[in-house]
């Protein structure tokens, strides 16, 4: 077979990276339209910053994945370097052993992956096998480097990327997932031991592994690719690109500096936002989305934001990626106008800072509001006429005062209740593309409690302010300012703190929000669009 036509099967319909599937909740496999459209934006941000030029005409420019997984990304801009740079290395050979030598490099994330990778790039897991459309390699791996890299265990934890050494310290049988990439204090030694001196990447482009596979789960799950975020841009490349989890713009566990310096970071030109990952990932949903930047290092500015609803690009605006008083991304240019007319109406300033005194966060409990675990249990009768109710996980018991730990002085008030946890996150609508936000939710009288599935939102002295306190719960209004700041399941305190402190000497409903706050027709049908009825019935 010719290198001609070798080269060329790799054009072939179905691409057989389409029809993969995940190795795991961690090892998201790029689909190839997502990695060409983050290929197209790296182009279109070369171009402008190179008078019209084409990155792909350019022999010199070195690009690096440095958490291959299929090779998907390695692949396409082997295709697209060949023929673009057509015109200066006419041979079909030469050229192509050119860009697999010289421009195009990657580091595996597991033995398995990385010759996955191989097969994808040089057509062959042996870079200098018989059938590698690469004839200059002299070792195996070729540009797509993997060896076996062990974790750094302290205190059982593993001071690199903070590893269970309980649950992948496994023997030489297993794969370690101790990714190369973050597992060094000083990367530009690290990326030199791999690849050779005098290594400068104009371009960094992948899709991290997302979380430690090390038995968390969900938003207890330790998040990883803000360390590969951090350790791509700590090699200066010309620009960086990768598709991560959307969860860092708003929470997530341990990733507060991370956001606190990606949100600062002037030189994030373009976000491009998906808030239900199913639409890049048809297989996967990473609750609160997943989004890609593009990272330029040589032209600072405001970022070009396109959010995506319901399957279809809504909207691009120019704008900061931290609004002036926020302290995470606000998704949406339109729910942004909303929040600046709340704040002004409480503040008299478009500042997002809610002053304390009139958030509503401020009376919402912590977790465990009395001091009982999910896993609490009640008994079913009551045994004494000073037992209290408890609503726990699948309905109501009875339990000793006793067994109150904290927030002893709530027990004999009205409060207000609802589900820690959303009833969906930001990426799940119904039928008709809208979201409740809250789960069960309701009104419980003096001497109740709850376990901690649920939190508090007001404790009254009197029912009239608890009941009008949950009618403005109930409206879209409220619920709306909640997803305009939360994307996760698990709502914490935080995820109130858009909400205005309202007085409950009176009962509440949307028209009369939508009236105090100004709205106009377009942004209540936004709201109403986004956000579906929710009943006082509900409790």
């Amino acid at each position: 077979m010719s290198a001609r036509a070798a080269f060329a099967l790799r054009g072939r319909n179905p691409d057989v990276l389409t029809c993969i599937a995940n190795l795991s909740n961690d090892e998201v496999f790029t689909p190839p339209e997502l990695a060409n459209r983050m290929l197209d934006t790296l182009a279109e941000a070369w171009a402008a910053d190179h008078s019209g030029a084409s990155l792909w005409a350019d022999k010199t420019v070195r690009f690096l994945d440095p958490c291959t997984k299929s090779g998907v990304f390695l692949r396409e801009i082997t295709s697209r370097l060949t023929k673009g740079l057509e015109a200066e290395i006419p041979d079909l050979q030469e050229r192509v052993d050119h860009i697999l030598t010289k421009q195009v490099f990657g580091i595996g994330i597991t033995r398995l992956t990385s010759l996955l990778a191989r097969r994808s790039v040089y057509c062959s897991k042996h870079a200098n096998g018989k059938h590698s459309i690469a004839k200059s390699f002299a070792n195996d791996s070729g540009n797509v480097w993997f060896d076996r890299v062990e974790h750094a265990w302290i205190d059982d934890r593993c001071e690199y990327c903070g590893a269970s050494k309980k649950t992948l310290d496994r023997g030489g049988g297993l794969e370690t997932h101790a990714y190369a990439f973050i597992h060094t204090n000083d990367i530009k030694i690290r990326v030199t031991e791999l690849f050779g001196d005098n290594m400068q990447f104009d371009v960094i482009i992948g899709n991290p592994p997302y979380q430690l596979d090390d038995g968390g789960f969900g938003a207890s799950a330790i998040p990883i690719y803000n360390r590969f975020v951090e350790q791509a841009k700590a090699l200066e490349p010309r620009f960086l690109t990768m598709v991560i989890p959307s969860r860092w713009l708003f929470g997530g566990r341990g990733l507060d500096e991370f956001r606190q310096s990606m949100l600062t970071d002037n030189r994030i030109r373009k976000l491009v936002d998906y808030p239900d990952s199913r639409q890049v990932f048809p297989s996967v949903d990473v609750a609160g989305g997943v989004c890609y930047f593009l990272w330029d290092r040589d032209n600072p500015g405001d970022c070009r934001i396109v959010e995506f609803e319901n399957g279809s690009e809504s909207s691009e605006t120019v704008r900061p990626l931290l609004e002036e008083g926020a302290e995470v991304f606000i998704r949406s240019s339109r729910a942004l106008s909303i929040l600046r007319k709340v704040t002004a109406v409480e503040t008299g300033s478009t500042s997002l800072c809610l002053p304390e005194a009139k958030r509503f966060e401020r009376q919402v409990s912590s977790q465990k509001p009395f001091g009982l675990r999910t896993f609490f249990r009640g008994s079913e009768k009551r045994s004494s006429k000073h037992d209290i109710l408890v609503l726990q996980n699948g309905g109501r018991a009875w339990t000793s005062r006793s067994e109150v730990t904290v927030g002893r002085d709530l027990v004999d008030k009205w409060k207000v209740f609802t589900s820690k946890s959303s009833s969906e996150h930001a990426g799940q609508v119904d039928r008709n593309g809208q979201r409740r936000v809250l789960s069960l939710s309701g009104v419980i009288p003096p001497g109740s409690v709850v376990t901690e599935t649920y939190i508090l939102l007001g404790a009254y002295d009197t029912e009239t302010e608890a009941r009008n306190c949950f009618s403005y719960v109930v409206t879209r209004f409220f619920r709306f300012l909640i997803a305009a700041r939360s994307s996760a399941q698990d709502l914490s305190r935080s995820a109130y703190s858009f909400v205005p402190l309202q007085d409950f000497s009176r009962a509440w409903t949307d028209k009369k929000l939508y009236a105090k706050y100004g709205l106009t027709n377009d942004e209540i049908a936004y709201i109403e669009k986004l956000i579906r009825p929710m009943e006082v019935d509900d409790e």
